[in-house]
């Protein structure tokens, strides 16, 4: 059966941009008339989706430690899917989304070499035959990122990783959208109860209303929110080809390099639907963290400093939900692997609409 011709979509995060992408250029690639809708309650001037303050990392290496199995199986389907759906956005954008393929590296300061080893174990537990991790000698990681600082002695190379430019995608990502025939509506809060309604808007015209507001569908579903906090630091002294992972007793932290010298760095992750600004503790420890990588970051300027909450179910695992009776069906709960399971989750979606 095909998919439905009209399509309302709840939310224009990256779960509901990409959605309304795919399905138009699906349309127009099969020839077909689809009317495809976005509500969004808020301003794309000012972005409050998760997927505005996200580092955007496509990493399930580092995911399968500390989540299911089904993650990684997930975010391997989705690093496929990258590559092939950008390169399809790119062709009609003036600017084209930045990817980087290179994978992560892994490093921790001697004294804190072993939460590096009990990390390449676990990798090993979780993955046995398909663990595509790599060591590299201190030699060999400065030879890669001549800008980390020499102090560490080692590393993991995580091939199969990578990241990309989220902000641009998104702008991209609605353009594409317009282009194609779409809409988008500004400061235009939907609701599920459990009908789709809208203030100004009817509804009833669409066969289909899809729920991708993540933690905005809150009241509706059992999903909660989980702080993440972030800095971004601008310096053209350092540069960085990789995403970089810095092992810690206390933290996690990561820092991946974004256009016109800048860097996002982050480790937070809070219990806590609190979507105040970040705290003066969260901002020394991310501060104090990448002076180790480098001292030149003692220097860098910092230019954004964003919190925001990630939408989770209690088992932090994903979920689609459709409802063909009532005409609605709900992505969410990508919990921090927003960019990770989105390209899977959209194409499971899609295929079974087409099969339904």
């Amino acid at each position: 059966m095909p998919i439905p011709s009209s399509i309302a979509i709840a939310g224009a995060g990256l779960v509901g941009s990409l959605l309304a992408w795919r399905l138009l250029e699906d349309a127009q690639q099969s020839g077909l008339k689809r009317r495809v809708e976005l509500f969004e309650k808020s301003s794309l001037k000012y972005p409050r989706a998760a997927a505005h303050t996200a580092a955007a990392m496509i990493s399930p290496l580092s995911e399968v430690v500390i989540s299911e199995r089904a993650i990684y199986d997930m975010g391997i389907c989705s690093l496929g899917l990258w590559p092939q759906w950008l390169s399809t956005l790119n062709k009609h954008s003036a600017t084209p989304v930045a990817y980087n393929n290179q994978g992560s590296l892994v490093v921790a300061h001697p004294s804190d070499e072993s939460e590096l080893e009990q990390f390449a174990q676990d990798l090993h537990f979780h993955l046995q035959h398909e663990n595509t991790a790599t060591w590299l000698t201190g030699h060999e990681l400065r030879q890669r990122e001549p800008d980390l600082s020499q102090q560490f002695n080692r590393g993991l190379l995580l091939p199969d990783e990578a990241f990309l430019d989220n902000r641009q995608l998104m702008i991209n990502l609605h353009q594409r959208i317009v282009a194609l025939g779409g809409k988008i509506h500004e400061n235009a809060e939907m609701q599920f109860q459990p009908q789709a309604i809208c203030d100004g808007f009817d509804l009833s015209r669409f066969a289909l209303c899809v729920d991708a507001r993540g933690v905005g569908a809150a009241q509706s579903q059992a999903v909660r929110g989980v702080r993440g906090e972030v800095l971004w630091v601008q310096t053209p002294e350092i540069k960085l080809q990789h995403a970089v992972r810095l092992m810690h007793p206390r933290y996690k932290l990561y820092i991946v390099p974004k256009p016109n010298n800048s860097f996002i760095v982050g480790a937070t992750e809070i219990e806590s639907q609190d979507s105040s600004p970040v705290s003066v503790q969260s901002m020394m420890e991310l501060c104090s963290a990448l002076y180790t990588l480098n001292p030149a970051f003692a220097e860098a300027r910092i230019i954004e400093l964003d919190a925001n909450l990630r939408p989770s179910y209690l088992n932090n695992m994903p979920a689609i939900h459709h409802q063909p009776q009532q005409g609605t069906a709900s992505i969410n709960g990508l919990y921090r692997h927003g960019y990770l399971l989105a390209p899977h989750l959209i194409a499971q979606f899609i295929d079974s609409l087409k099969s339904a």
